[in-house]
């Protein structure tokens, strides 16, 4: 039988694309379901180029974008990417796409509007089919499209954008973690979106992102993760770290830091600086409610009960940008994939 959930990893494109392509390789040999890869120009090597890397080295997983954008990159680029990877794995490409944080903010542009993103969906999916579109005075059509389409997922966290999702995606990405009632709200929310759509919302595929360890000692491992509570905090998110009675007041800029909390290059550095804000308990509160951290046997009853809420995968994300999550691959492979049964096949 397949599995109930599917599960991926998440794969920043910190190496040259050939190294990521075999590593891709790894990633299937052990089990895993999808493949993940940022596309964020100033922090890594190009998404789309990495994904081919590993389109034409894997012969069974999905290669997904975590997440594209439609500003920094136009419609009609995306469509020629999306088309030229399906075409090197055959109905194995989901286009994930945002609104672009990472990759527009350091570069001082704006993320995009829901209007903007719907409007790039729609044109990415009709020229992906070969339908030819008006630009001022031009006129563009994709040779060689792909008439069936690319999936087209759409990562969303506030309430506008998960409605957003549910009208538009052919399903949507989270990216708040898996504690129970965020994730039930949030698959609330999409469902709704659908039905004002007209949609069915049963045909929306829903994955989940996560910081998943395997690890026998919660309190000791959790650390590792004080920068991204932090970052959550910078970013809005002190609502939802204080359903976990986590109360934290972080600074926008930490200029220590580089380039940022989230993305630092000296992990361990962040982490120190991080403490000055988050103590150990607060992140042990955030691993347990919020990751996917604990035993084999533990993560996967916690994928169980994540399924039963409406989602369909999880993308398992180690912590740090800069290193390829080669522990996460082994330990997850080895002992939590063999407890959910086996990969599904598309």
């Amino acid at each position: 039988m397949g599995r109930k959930i599917q599960v991926g990893v998440r794969v920043p494109p910190c190496r040259p694309a050939s190294e990521i392509g075999e590593f891709a390789r790894e990633v299937e040999r052990a089990g895993f379901d999808a493949l993940y890869v940022p596309d964020s120009q100033t922090l890594w090597r190009d998404a789309y180029l990495t994904l081919y890397a590993s389109a034409v080295r894997t012969s069974r997983i999905r290669l997904v974008t975590a997440v594209s954008n439609v500003v920094t990159r136009h419609p009609t680029v995306v469509a020629g990417l999306a088309r030229s990877i399906d075409e090197a794995a055959p109905g194995r490409f989901v286009l994930g796409l945002g609104v672009g944080h990472s990759s527009v903010e350091p570069i001082g542009m704006a993320p995009s509007t829901g209007a903007q993103l719907r409007d790039g969906v729609d044109q990415i999916r009709r020229l992906v089919r070969g339908e030819e579109l008006a630009y001022g005075e031009g006129r563009a059509r994709i040779r060689d499209p792909r008439p069936g389409g690319v999936p087209v997922h759409i990562a969303a966290t506030g309430p506008r954008n998960l409605r957003l999702a549910g009208a538009i995606g052919d399903g949507a990405i989270l990216l708040s973690g898996v504690a129970a009632d965020p994730l039930r709200r949030a698959v609330g929310l999409i469902r709704e979106g659908a039905v004002e759509a007209g949609r069915d919302p049963d045909d929306l595929q829903i994955t989940v992102a996560a910081h998943t360890m395997v690890t026998d000692d919660i309190e000791r491992d959790a650390r590792i993760l004080k920068p991204v509570v932090a970052t959550i905090a910078q970013k809005g998110g002190r609502g939802a770290l204080e359903l976990l009675g986590i109360r934290v007041d972080v600074p926008a800029h930490v200029p220590e830091v580089t380039p940022d909390l989230i993305h630092a290059e000296d992990w361990d550095l962040a982490v120190e600086v991080s403490s000055r804000w988050i103590s150990d308990a607060d992140a042990a509160a955030f691993a347990r409610g919020f990751c996917l951290f604990g035993s084999a046997t533990d993560i996967a009853e916690r994928l169980d009960v994540i399924a039963d809420l409406g989602i369909t995968s999880v993308f398992m994300q180690h912590v740090g940008s800069w290193d390829l999550p080669e522990r996460l691959v082994h330990s997850v492979g080895r002992e939590v994939l063999p407890l959910l049964g086996d990969a599904a096949h598309e």
